[in-house]
């Protein structure tokens, strides 16, 4: 609520929307190792090799509550996250930041509080970029390119040639990410170990889990509630 009624957003704030568990750790890892990549080499001494990605982007209401994570948010652009749906941010947000939401293949989610953030998508493109987990696992350097150019900070033309932004994909990848040390043994807060925010992260592993029936179902129901929706995710890569 204090976040809510008190939060300023500025111009050039970038918000990372999410819900849980749909590639919010691999997001924040490459939308900071982009934003800040002038300053960070992926090869030479780079924060993710010591820090986890959710240390280096707080989330919002951590930050604003949080007074030793309040140094994340000193410089500008800032660079925060949040699980909260689109109608729930603070005004100053919708007003002022720029937004790159990610989706993945959650009927509930995506359909129910969080679609909005399509729509604003849709409506106010530059302003809200929505990425899907599976378009990004399938081309990861085609939306990273997309997400650089939308936060104002595009790979340049050496940059490409140089193989810089396969240097950050290798480095971001969750693979990598879940070899490092500090997200085998370090915490993030008192309560949550490092290594519990790297999951499988394979598109269509919840096929594993249902029965065939289930996921003929599934599919049916699916594809009647995205009927006219405008929106589409891959199941499968």
């Amino acid at each position: 609520m204090a976040v809510h009624q008190h939060f300023q957003a500025r111009q050039n704030d970038i918000a990372l929307a999410t819900n849980p568990k749909s590639g919010t750790t691999w997001l924040k890892a490459l939308a900071f190792s982009i934003l800040h990549r002038q300053h960070y080499i992926p090869s030479q001494n780079h924060p993710l090799l010591t820090s986890n990605p959710h240390t280096l982007v707080p989330f919002l209401g951590k930050a604003f509550l949080d007074q030793d994570l309040t140094y994340n948010l000193a410089h500008s652009p800032r660079l925060f996250s949040t699980h909260l749906p689109y109608h729930a941010l603070p005004p100053s947000i919708k007003s002022f930041a720029i937004g790159c939401r990610i989706g993945r293949l959650r009927l509930w989610t995506i359909l129910g509080p969080y679609a909005r953030y399509w729509k604003e998508s849709l409506e106010r493109p530059q302003k809200v970029l929505f990425l899907k987990y599976e378009d990004l696992k399938d081309n990861p350097i085609l939306h990273m390119k997309r997400l650089a150019e939308f936060i104002g900070v595009p790979f340049s033309i050496e940059e490409e040639k140089g193989g810089l932004i396969e240097e950050i994909s290798r480095l971001c990848s969750i693979n990598n990410l879940r070899e490092l040390d500090v997200n085998k043994t370090g915490k993030f807060g008192s309560h949550f170990e490092n290594k519990a925010f790297f999951r499988k992260g394979e598109v269509g592993d919840w096929v594993n889990y249902l029965t065939p029936e289930m996921v003929e179902r599934l599919d049916k129901v699916i594809q009647e509630k995205m009927d006219g929706f405008g929106l589409t995710f891959k199941t499968s890569l």
